[in-house]
């Protein structure tokens, strides 16, 4: 049997935030109206197409008082009392809400208590503590905290450790990824009979987690590969547009691989079941900069002391020369364009030039002239840096989270105004050097190799982000 955990509380108090968070569902309708629930709706977790886990959403309590002095009557017969009350009710319109509510704890729920920590305790939700605690079903209390205040969070522990096995201080608008993972752990301590079956669900959470980093890291090798690899001809045409045509070649080239990086980072997306709304990203992330923005490259490019390293490796990769005379810190394409567009007179001039040296390799061919592939790989550490930004603002936006509209920053462990690659060690630097000139050689089992190295090191990178609270 599927085991069912049913998020239970006072009207907007933020339980389908919670449920839309614990679930990863944006579909979780979430609401600052209070009641805007009135039936109980459930949310299946499925994975590897069998479902592991449900979580149902009920309404809010509207008469704690009246249903309690009801159960409590009933507290000395024999038999299931959530049943006998759920009978006796169910033609009292004033009490539908709270029959439906305890519907899923009828048929066997565990139950999750949600309450905004930013508030004192008051009576009425003592008197929805004590009526889950007469169901007798495993429960757990989550102290929903709207905002920072920690003021009423030692009252609220005190009264939960009357009623619950179990409570927790969790935000649903701000929980990553490795505090969802934390409280699905706590719940295995509500009662003992669910350990056995919320361990297995944490399990198929952890395994679905490492496929779905596995997936991110191959979306992100795809896009090196096409980005570092791409190239872009067009007709020469007369010396005269001769400009106007390197205008045109550049801002194809920028655009084409821009679309490349904003495809996989879609495809990113999705990976964690961002589907229906969007999210916003800090107001100052670099994220927001285009791609071959001067700044993007400043704060994502290779440091010195990296550029160093990889001189150091030995013609590793061309221009990095280039990169260094820029102190480090490089223009983007349009720097990088800088030797290449002061040689594309000679070219058009019939003087002969390697591919290599320029930049970008810019050459002519006949009537033709070509772009790419990039041959500096700072654009590698460039792409490779927005799409870790881009994977952990992803994974740590809260899909209960809804503040779409009122510039909401995501908030999160990235480490937004430096590249994650910042502070690598030479050999994760090394590995990528060695895939880049492994690109640069075209093909071979040692390109293979190199490709899979980055894979591995993507994937330990992935689970480092992930791992952060």
């Amino acid at each position: 049997m599927t085991p069912e955990i049913a998020i239970m509380g006072h009207p907007n108090e933020g339980k389908s935030s919670v449920l839309s968070t614990l679930a990863e569902d944006d579909s979780v309708r979430v609401s600052p109206t209070p009641g805007e629930t009135t039936r109980c709706r459930t949310f299946p977790v499925v994975i590897d197409g069998r479902e592991v886990l449900r979580f149902t959403d009920t309404p809010g309590f509207q008469n704690p008082a009246r249903v309690l002095s009801m159960l409590q009557g009933m507290a000395g017969d024999s038999g299931n009392i959530i049943r006998r009350f759920r009978e006796q009710v169910k033609n009292i319109p004033e009490l539908s809400d709270d029959r439906e509510l305890l519907l899923p704890v009828e048929r066997g729920a565990g139950i999750i208590y949600v309450v905004d920590g930013s508030r004192p305790v008051r009576n009425v939700d003592r008197e929805e503590m004590e009526i889950l605690r007469l169901t007798g079903r495993p429960r757990m209390a989550i102290i929903n905290c709207k905002d920072q205040g920690e003021r009423y969070l030692q009252e609220w522990k005190d009264e939960f450790r009357k009623a619950f096995n179990s409570n927790r201080v969790f935000n649903a608008h701000r929980a990553t990824y490795a505090e969802r993972i934390l409280l699905l752990t706590a719940l295995q301590s509500i009662d003992q009979d669910w350990q056995p079956v919320l361990g297995q669900v944490i399990t198929a959470f952890q395994r679905d987690w490492t496929a779905r980093n596995r997936a991110t890291a191959d979306h992100i090798i795809a896009m090196l590969n096409d980005c570092l690899r791409y190239r872009l001809t067009v007709d020469a045409g007369d010396q005269s547009a001769a400009g106007r045509r390197e205008e045109e070649l550049v801002r194809q080239f920028n655009q084409n691989l821009a679309e490349i990086e904003k495809r996989t980072h879609q495809q990113i997306r999705s990976l964690y079941r961002h589907h229906i709304f969007d999210y916003r990203l800090p107001p100052r992330s670099i994220l927001r900069e285009d791609l071959f923005n001067d700044r993007t490259w400043q704060v994502l490019g290779l440091s010195k002391k990296q550029l160093a390293i990889i001189g150091g490796i030995g013609g590793a990769a061309v221009g990095v020369g280039l990169d260094a005379a820029h102190a480090g810190l490089s223009m983007g394409v349009y720097a990088a364009l800088g030797g290449a567009i002061g040689a594309l007179g000679a070219l058009l001039g019939g003087e002969t030039i390697s591919a290599n040296a320029s930049i970008m390799g810019i050459k002519l061919g006949g009537q033709q002239l070509q772009i790419g592939p990039v041959n500096s790989i700072n654009l590698l550490f460039v792409l490779l840096n927005r799409a870790l930004l881009f994977y952990s603002h992803t994974i740590n936006w809260a899909h209960g989270r809804r503040d779409y509209d009122t510039g909401g920053a995501a908030e999160g462990p990235a480490p937004d105004q430096m590249g994650f690659t910042r502070n690598w060690s030479p050999g994760r630097i090394r590995i990528c050097t060695a895939y880049f000139r492994g690109l640069q050689q075209d093909g071979g089992n040692d390109a293979l190799r190199r490709e899979s190295d980055l894979r591995q090191l993507l994937e330990e990178v992935l689970l480092e982000i992930s791992q952060r609270e």
